[in-house]
């Protein structure tokens, strides 16, 4: 296998980078350009599907038939949906964010002109020496609004900067990379994968490795709002979602092992890919977990369902407190990336 761990700045400079860059889904234009860059720095093609999901492909030692892996660059996020007359804004969800842990947290809100605002999103009734349930009200949409970091006093003030329904939010990630190897981010799900295949291509460029099939890597940019991958090209024979791995209850799964899911929401995962991953990960003593998450669905079931003859697998690196502070390991993530270049045959 190839030691992973000389391309770890790499791999930790991508993460940092695509986490910098606000994409909430459908608006993810900024994230997709920046992938697109290092692939074709890396010599690889990238191509942008009418839906705007990037592709890019790797020629393979045969290329009768494409292994697919899917990644997605979109985000958990916000979007306004009026503005208060004390001029501040209620919002929509995109996605299924964890509200609570919203509460003081710092955003930015983007206008359809392309301005950009600064605020805060915060409950209603926020104030300890006001309002005797501060530390008690309920967090979610009907309680929260996002404070905006200018001289607004109405309704009026608020639609002179530009601002209006329809504009996204998108908070703060808070990236940290700690001395003992951990990640700390909002939106690991799904950046880190993302990170994860474009180290894979690097590794492949500099060590001179190719898969043995026709590779294509898809970045989706609805995934978290369910049809991400629902149209992918037609030349696809298998397809593995390269997605968070959930942590909690009695699963498996640590920050330190990939994931290997058997069982989502929607349906078991083809048993041949499945088992595959699952002996390869066994026979190269990697740290790997396998589970059942029925709270979960991926880029797979968008494409089974949009009607793709394929078969189809998911893995990724365990991530504990999906959908609110997200955290991993670089173990987590080397694991992921050994396992995926083992099944290419690179």
């Amino acid at each position: 296998m190839v030691n992973v761990s000389n391309y770890k700045d790499y791999l930790f400079d991508t993460a940092k980078s695509l986490f910098a860059i606000d994409s909430p889904s459908g608006y993810c234009f900024a994230a997709t350009e920046a992938v697109r860059k290092v692939a074709e720095g890396l010599g690889y093609s990238f191509e942008r599907n009418e839906k705007g999901c990037g592709i890019i492909t790797v020629d393979g030692v045969d290329n009768s038939r494409t292994i697919m892996l899917s990644a997605h660059v979109d985000t958990l996020g916000l979007m306004v949906r009026s503005i208060t007359p004390k001029g501040e804004l209620k919002f929509v969800c995109i996605g299924g964010p964890s509200l609570p842990t919203l509460d003081g947290e710092y955003c930015n809100i983007i206008t359809r002109d392309g301005r950009v605002y600064t605020g805060t999103i915060l409950c209603q009734d926020a104030a300890k020496h006001v309002h005797p349930n501060a530390a008690t009200a309920p967090r979610d949409e009907d309680t929260m609004i996002v404070r905006i970091d200018e001289q607004v006093h109405n309704k009026e003030d608020v639609l002179k900067l530009g601002i209006s329904a329809g504009d996204y939010i998108a908070y703060n990630p808070k990236t940290v990379v700690t001395e003992s190897g951990f990640l700390k981010s909002r939106f690991i799900d799904d950046k880190a994968s993302v990170a994860c295949l474009l180290t894979m291509l690097k590794i492949m460029k500099e060590e001179g490795l190719k898969p043995k099939n026709k590779l294509k890597i898809f970045i989706s940019i609805y995934e978290e709002v369910g049809h991400g991958a629902s149209y992918i090209p037609d030349d696809v024979n298998e397809m593995i979602a390269v997605d968070m791995g959930c942590i909690g209850l009695d699963l498996n799964c640590t920050e330190y092992d990939v994931s290997i899911c058997a069982k989502d929401s929607g349906s078991p995962y083809d048993y041949d890919m499945t088992t595959r991953l699952i002996n390869l990960a066994k026979e190269n003593n990697l740290k790997y977990a396998v589970d059942i998450y029925p709270r979960y669905g991926s880029d797979v079931g968008a494409a089974l369902r949009g009607g793709h003859n394929i078969k189809g697998a998911l893995v990724g690196p365990g991530v504990a407190a999906s959908h609110g502070m997200e955290r991993t390991h670089y173990s987590g993530l080397e694991n992921t990336i050994q396992l995926l270049m083992l099944y290419l045959g690179c």
